[in-house]
């Protein structure tokens, strides 16, 4: 009965839970999606005017998914991705292109890495909020397919300086206290904007304030890598392209953090900058405060050097740390499509 119903109803159902049994009877007759190629940069990567009439601002409906990062959101809600936000692998790399003018390596890299961890690799489906039955029938446990709100294994390839906390209950809400404290971070160190030198204070007070509040708190790779990653998006991406002077306005990061939505006559960056502007300011926050890769190891304060995971410079191990530690642990033995696509 239970095969049945996963066949005649797939998208509502998971394919979880079931016997080895019933799975050998099932996914002969399930038809998974076949990923396509990556896209590639598009032909024009300019400085561009993106919130245009092709891509107004609609606020998310009910229902609509919306998640921990505010440029998913904010794509979303100005029709670059589809504003259910539901969403594939392909779709994020060219919103992520076309509406903040990333660079299509970084872009690549940072979606993949997402959608291992995130999403459903049989249908090619990711939500970029909390799981969702639109993503289809999930893999076998213990896949978690659980939107790009999962903390389980990490906090997301894709998250902005996260808008919540998971350990205090919400890492997908907007959190007015955090962003006030983000205020007050930028009126002490960027003159009321949020800059390199912001990004670089903010990013070493929550890793600090996690260890003294936080008893689970884990800053291994890949996490330890995003981190700092994620911190210098702001004022990279959400800066006008026109200007591109690394200093994003709060009222500008208003718009963003809480309602996902660019500001009036917003351009893109130029495409053909951003990935060293995002790896210049990766060196320069972790070098003012390097923190080693590590984790309270279940009380406050009690921060422990983890020698096993890779470090932020060491690209080799956090990768196949990432592939043989990170992705093995949610399929560790796939088979058949599964596996196909996954490799």
């Amino acid at each position: 009965m239970l095969a049945v119903q996963t066949i005649a109803f797939p998208q509502y159902q998971s394919l979880g839970g079931l016997s080895q049994r019933e799975l050998v009877q099932i996914l002969p007759r399930f038809t998974p999606v076949t990923p396509p190629a990556p896209p590639g940069p598009p032909n024009d990567t300019s400085v561009k005017l993106v919130n245009d009439e092709a891509h107004p601002y609609i606020p998310p409906r009910n229902g609509d998914m919306r998640g921990p990062c505010p440029g998913l959101n904010t794509l979303a809600s100005h029709g670059y991705l589809p504003r259910n936000g539901i969403v594939t692998p392909a779709q994020i790399i060219n919103a992520v292109q076309d509406g903040f003018g990333m660079d299509n390596a970084l872009a690549i890299r940072l979606v993949y890495g997402t959608m291992l961890v995130d999403g459903n690799p049989l249908t090619n489906l990711m939500s970029i909020g909390a799981k969702s039955s639109l993503t289809g029938p999930d893999p076998p446990k213990p896949a978690i397919v659980g939107g790009v709100d999962t903390h389980a294994v990490l906090e997301g390839m894709l998250h902005v300086l996260s808008i919540g906390d998971f350990f205090f209950g919400d890492n997908h809400s907007f959190n007015q206290t955090l962003f006030n404290e983000l205020v007050a971070f930028s009126n002490q160190f960027g003159g009321g904007n949020y800059n390199l030198t912001v990004a670089t204070e903010y990013r070493f007070h929550r890793i600090q304030q996690s260890i003294a509040e936080n008893p689970t708190f884990s800053f291994i790779s890949p996490r330890i890598v995003t981190a700092y990653g994620e911190a210098t998006f702001p004022f990279v991406f959400f800066v006008d392209g026109r200007k591109a002077d690394g200093q994003l306005s709060m009222k500008d990061a208003l718009g963003f953090f809480r309602d996902g939505r660019m500001p009036d006559d917003f351009h893109r960056a130029d495409a053909s900058k951003t990935s060293d502007l995002v790896d210049n300011g990766v060196d320069a926050i972790f070098t003012a405060h390097p923190v080693q890769p590590g984790g309270n190891n279940g009380t406050v304060n009690s921060y422990t050097l983890d020698p096993n995971s890779a470090g932020i410079n060491d690209t080799c191990k956090g990768y196949t740390d990432f592939v043989n530690v990170t992705v093995r642990s949610l399929y560790p033995n796939p088979q058949g499509a599964l596996r196909n696509n996954l490799n």
